[in-house]
């Protein structure tokens, strides 16, 4: 359940009803997801938000279903359930394949054991790796 309501097209104001627009024009929808109508109670921090969202994960140099795929394993790092469900769609509105998927939970399993076991190891990291 949201600790705040969700802020619908009736309810915004006009600074907020702008970001929606931009929202379904960039992404070719009407539809505009919970998250932004939650951060709507903050126009400054929607559009803030919306506007850093559009750049980092806008054409660059990574693939756009690369940056999706990243965007899944770090909300999964983070225990994130909104956004590892939202980024998954959204990966697989790319292109994500079944194998793909599979290869990315398997590769985020890995990382989180190693990583888990390195940290309670304190291991060093070698000087070769240092940049």
């Amino acid at each position: 359940m949201a600790t705040l309501p969700l802020i619908s097209d009736e309810e915004a104001s006009a600074e907020v009803l702008a970001v929606f627009d931009d929202i379904r024009a960039v992404r070719g929808t009407d539809y505009v997801n919970n998250f932004w109508r939650a951060l709507a109670h903050d126009p400054a921090l929607l559009a803030a938000t919306w506007g850093r969202l559009k750049d980092v994960m806008g054409p660059g140099a990574l693939d756009p279903l690369v940056k999706e795929m990243l965007y899944v394993a770090v909300s999964v790092a983070n225990g994130c359930e909104y956004c590892i469900h939202s980024h998954t769609a959204a990966a697989r509105a790319k292109g994500m394949t079944q194998a793909q998927y599979g290869e990315l939970l398997s590769v985020i399993g890995m990382a989180m054991q190693t990583n888990g076991l390195v940290t309670a190891m304190q291991v060093p990291v070698d000087e070769v790796f240092e940049v």
